[in-house]
């Protein structure tokens, strides 16, 4: 037998051996991230209002955490949960319209796999200080009414205001990529840029959270929470002499001090043509009042007319005074705990109407350009009340000689468009518990394809382009020795 007979055999044979070499190389998985997105719902039982935020991410994680990519909400009708103390069953039957229209936001057949939680915050905490057995009628009626919907309820608690803060806290440096960024390939690689305190001045009171530093020890109420592969201590220094109240009050009990007998007083901080009666006891009272012991204390209702005079420069060093006097020290000045950030994000209603009437890289210029603006100006660029208005040049003042104290305050256009993403400030801790909480949501299992290396891969693409290139040339070689031999030339004779 020629070796001519023999090569089909031996093609196959080797194609045989290829195949076998094929299964025997050493594979390895390429996993493929699964694509379909999970929900978290957290409704947000605030003081004056609830709302329901629908949260999505996808089930691959950073860390064990998380990376949420898209909500929605829907503000739930009618008064805060607190408000229904003496008919609890009502704070229940308030949220159903909204678990309705997030049955409809959530496809169907995740409505059993999406958590539900509840969180209540300042209004359900003092409810809880004065009156526990209402409040907890009300989280049971609550929890009644979130197990009937067809998610999976995680339960229903009073948040405390360093857990809330710690939650905001979160949420602020989340939406600021300070725990991790996309790089320009899309993919998520840790973030180089320190984690960033917040301050916010509130009504009746001013909080700082920061991280503590890592040789600090930690306060009791200090917040511990576990995200993207790293423990956070997260603390809340609270100042309740610096809220906007007790901000306003201090500063008109020093202006009745400094102008003594006087009936009218004039305060620099209000606009002019602006006034208000005051009685004495009103604004001086509580462990924030300022004192000054050689003057004759007025009667507690003894009224005064406070008349507002617009003058910048006078606002803010009597401000400036303000926190210098011993009465309305803070534990932000006297602490020895210092934030490890060197950044503040302010959240502040004054500061957020500063930014767009007075806009200015220096602080001290875009504070006297607030505190120069007329009640017509003031009117004209917000819906707010005047007499809440009225009161955001202290506050911007109080902001601006905290800045020349140590503290670095984040102004940047990017830094706050990032921050805008969240929404309802107020409920910004419901991005952050959501956060904390997934790490304790179930990961689906990525699927999985069998790979092999490259250079494995092009040998065996090769030897098989090689084996059908030989195949092609082994038949085409018959079939012209066929069409040549005698036999074939014999035959076409015949035919002619």
């Amino acid at each position: 037998m020629s070796w001519r007979e023999l090569l089909p055999p031996w093609l196959v044979i080797v194609a045989g051996l290829t195949g076998i070499v094929l299964l025997c190389v050493s594979t390895k998985d390429v996993p493929v991230a699964p694509l379909r997105t999970k929900y978290g719902i957290v409704l947000d039982a605030g003081p004056s209002h609830t709302i329901l935020f629908i949260y999505q991410w996808t089930t691959s994680k950073a860390n064990e955490t998380g990376v949420i990519r898209g909500c929605s909400s829907c503000p739930v009708q009618g008064p805060g949960v607190s408000s229904y103390s003496d008919s609890p069953q009502e704070a229940g039957k308030s949220l159903e319209p909204c678990l309705n229209w997030a049955q409809n936001e959530i496809p169907a057949e995740q409505h059993s796999q999406t958590p539900l939680y509840l969180g209540a915050t300042a209004s359900m905490r003092q409810l809880n200080l004065t009156h526990p057995i209402l409040s907890a009628s009300l989280l049971a009626a609550l929890t009644d009414t979130l197990k009937s919907s067809p998610f999976s309820f995680q339960g229903a608690q009073i948040l405390s205001s360093p857990e809330e803060e710690a939650f905001n806290w979160v949420a602020v440096n989340y939406v600021l990529e300070n725990f991790f960024k996309y790089n320009w390939q899309g993919q998520l690689v840790p973030s180089r840029k320190g984690m960033a305190g917040v301050l916010a001045v509130g009504r009746t009171s001013a909080l700082l959270t920061s991280e503590l530093e890592e040789q600090q020890q930690a306060p009791e109420e200090a917040v511990r929470l576990q995200l993207y592969g790293q423990t956070r201590r997260v603390h809340t220094r609270h100042c309740p002499c610096h809220g906007t109240e007790q901000l306003r009050s201090s500063l008109v009990s020093v202006l009745l001090q400094d102008q003594r007998s006087a009936k009218t007083v004039s305060n620099p901080c209000w606009p002019l043509s602006y006034s208000q009666e005051v009685q004495w006891q009103s604004v001086h009272a509580g462990p924030c009042a300022a004192s000054d012991d050689t003057w004759d204390i007025p009667g507690p209702r003894e009224v005064f007319n406070i008349t507002g005079s617009s003058n910048p420069t006078a606002c803010m060093n009597l401000v400036q005074n303000l926190l210098n006097s011993s009465s309305s020290s803070c534990s932000f000045f006297s602490s020895g705990l210092k934030p490890l950030q060197t950044r503040l994000l302010v959240v502040s209603e004054a500061m957020d109407f500063m930014r767009g009437t007075a806009p200015s890289p220096d602080l001290g210029q875009a504070v006297q350009r607030l505190c120069g603006m007329s009640v017509k100006e003031l009117i004209r660029e917000s819906q707010a009340s005047l007499d809440t208005l009225v009161d955001y040049c202290t506050v911007s003042a109080f902001i601006f000689h905290l800045s020349t104290r140590g503290y670095t305050l984040d102004f940047d256009q990017p830094a706050w468009t990032a921050f805008q993403k969240m929404g309802d400030r107020s409920s910004g801790w419901t991005l952050g518990y959501l956060l904390s909480l997934t790490s304790s949501i179930p990961q689906d299992s990525p699927s999985s394809l069998k790979g092999i290396e490259p250079g494995v891969w092009s040998l065996l693409l090769v030897l098989f382009v090689v084996l059908l290139v030989g195949s092609f040339l082994r038949i085409s070689y018959q079939v012209m020795a066929k069409e040549s031999s005698p036999s074939h030339r014999n035959s076409s004779v015949f035919d002619d």
